[in-house]
């Protein structure tokens, strides 16, 4: 049936007809950009998540670089960048790329993908104002009748093959298109039947999304934001399921977010932008409420005092949803007031080669790895082995929190298992920590605590503990026993630049104790 839509869609693209001179409904992208990366596309370069590409005309027909940052490159969602810098040569550059990008006959294949096509239908109607308006009818006349061709495209190719947050953008994209074009009504008939499908699929009762990416579970609620926006503005019934969906996922990300406003460091996620996350919550709804704990897919959050501990205590996603899966089970970031200390590395999934591998590894976690061998098999388009079975348990009383969990990453190869156990003291100044391992045989392990940029550390003299200092001046003491305490550099992908950090390095040997006790406590 794919194939016969498919057949009929381009075969309406020939004929040509229906095509109107400008959308019949003004759309406003409601996101905000970066006047900076503006700049960079106007002098022929284009960055995303820490990677700098060349954007120049001639260029869309390229495919090498990761998918994610192609995806990004034909997606058009930088045009937002083009518009915060607001100038003529922003509106004139926006339109030759647009120009070069009709005029190319050899796309790359993840060009027409839904969920690509989506992206690009959105943002070329959601900055039709800016760059368009004031264009001549030729450019005009070009840039409707592609937008009204790979709209009918996008409709045959429905539902995505995608199993991800991303089939929720290529929905985004007929519902905008629908809205735009209202004379083409079978678009929103043939959007809103795979929506709710989607909702039921891949979000769960608590809010959580089924990719346990908090950076996939903010896109997710960006979208659904914005299609909640655009079947208002069409005037069109609202699904009862959608609403309920975007606010359980607000309360969702909201326990998934640090003092400072920005996301926690697990499967493929950096920091983002606080006031951009501010914004999707105020147009998510008025609450304001944050859940403890995301138990469907085990994200856990321990708060007293001032301090937070985030831990990711639950499996793996699944495969078909597991793109952005990291080996970082058990781990967990720990910060104090707007100040992160510990911290997991984050990720550069828009880069190709090392750095992307490097950062999805457990090594790149604080906690620990057996024999330096990830918990989890990493592949480019997921996971292979993986923990088959992780268990969580959680008390809290008078303010205190006790965790203890356990993964099985490493028993088909080593016959090992990991438990970690977790208490934060009522007034927050007080984390201690057990990580042991229980294995057939003794196993060496390192456990490690990463550092956050803005965190330094020294050893103490008695070489069983370190000073880390704050840049607030606060100072914490990490002591542990059980394994040798050492210093080592470390890399924060976290930010809107690579930076050096530093990290906490506790190492075991087969002949010595599989378990170490530690304690992270606030000086003074």
């Amino acid at each position: 049936m794919r194939g016969a839509r498919q057949w009929v869609a381009r075969l309406a693209a020939l004929r040509g007809g229906n095509v109107p001179d400008a959308p019949s409904v003004a759309l406003r992208d409601p996101w905000p950009g970066e006047p900076a990366r503006g700049a960079r596309i106007i002098k022929g370069e284009i960055e995303y998540q820490n990677v700098v590409r060349p954007l120049r005309p001639g260029l869309f027909h390229e495919n090498d670089g990761s998918p994610v940052f192609i995806a990004h490159i034909q997606g058009f969602v930088w045009l937002r960048d083009l518009r915060a810098l607001g100038t003529d040569a922003a509106r004139s550059r926006a339109r030759a790329l647009i120009a070069d990008w009709i005029d190319c006959e050899a796309l790359p294949p993840v060009a027409s993908a839904p969920e690509v096509s989506g992206a690009r239908i959105a943002a070329w109607l959601g900055h039709y104002d800016f760059f368009a308006a004031s264009a001549d009818d030729d450019f005009r006349q070009m840039l409707m009748a592609r937008l009204v061709a790979d709209a009918r495209m996008l409709s045959a190719n429905l539902p995505a093959e995608v199993r991800d947050g991303r089939a929720f953008t290529a929905i985004k994209g007929l519902i905008a298109a629908a809205v735009a074009l209202p004379e083409h009504g079978a678009f929103m008939q043939r959007a809103l039947r795979f929506l709710v499908p989607e909702i039921e699929r891949q979000i769960l009762p608590d809010g959580a999304h089924v990719e346990r990416s908090p950076a996939a579970h903010f896109a997710v609620l960006q979208d659904l934001t914005e299609i909640r926006a655009l079947l208002q503005l069409a005037r069109a019934e609202v699904p009862p399921q959608l609403p309920g969906a975007i606010e359980r996922m607000a309360v969702g990300l909201r326990a998934l977010r640090h003092g400072d406003g920005g996301l926690a460091l697990f499967n493929g996620t950096s920091e983002d932008w606080p006031n951009l996350i501010d914004l999707v919550l105020s147009q998510a709804g008025r609450t304001g409420r944050s859940a403890s704990a995301l138990a469907g897919v085990g994200f856990h959050r321990l708060a007293a005092g001032r301090s937070l501990v985030l831990v990711d205590a639950g499996p793996p996603p699944g495969p078909g949803v597991d793109r952005f899966a990291h080996a970082g089970t058990l781990s967990f970031e720990f910060s104090v007031g707007r100040d992160r200390l510990i911290v997991n590395c984050g990720a550069a999934p828009a880069a190709s080669g090392e750095w992307r591998d490097a950062l999805r590894n457990t090594a790149a976690h604080s906690t620990l790895v057996v024999a330096d061998v990830s918990s989890s098999e990493l592949r480019d388009e997921g996971l292979g082995r993986r923990p088959a079975h992780v268990e969580v348990q959680r008390q809290e009383a008078n303010g205190a929190h006790w965790l203890e969990a356990s993964h099985d990453g490493w028993q088909k190869l080593f016959g090992a298992v990991h438990r970690r156990r977790l208490y934060l003291a009522e007034s927050g100044d007080d984390l201690r920590g057990e990580d042991s391992i229980e294995a057939d045989q003794p196993q060496p392990f390192t456990l490690r605590f990463h550092l956050h940029p803005n965190v330094t550390a020294s050893i103490q003299q008695d070489g069983e503990g370190a000073l880390l200092r704050l840049s607030s001046g606060q100072g914490w003491r990490l002591r542990a026993g059980g394994a040798t305490l050492s210093i080592e550099d470390s890399i924060y992908f976290g930010g809107p630049e690579p930076r050096r950090a530093e990290q906490i390095v506790l190492t075991g040997t087969p002949d010595g104790p599989q378990q170490v006790k530690w304690a992270l406590t606030r000086m003074g």
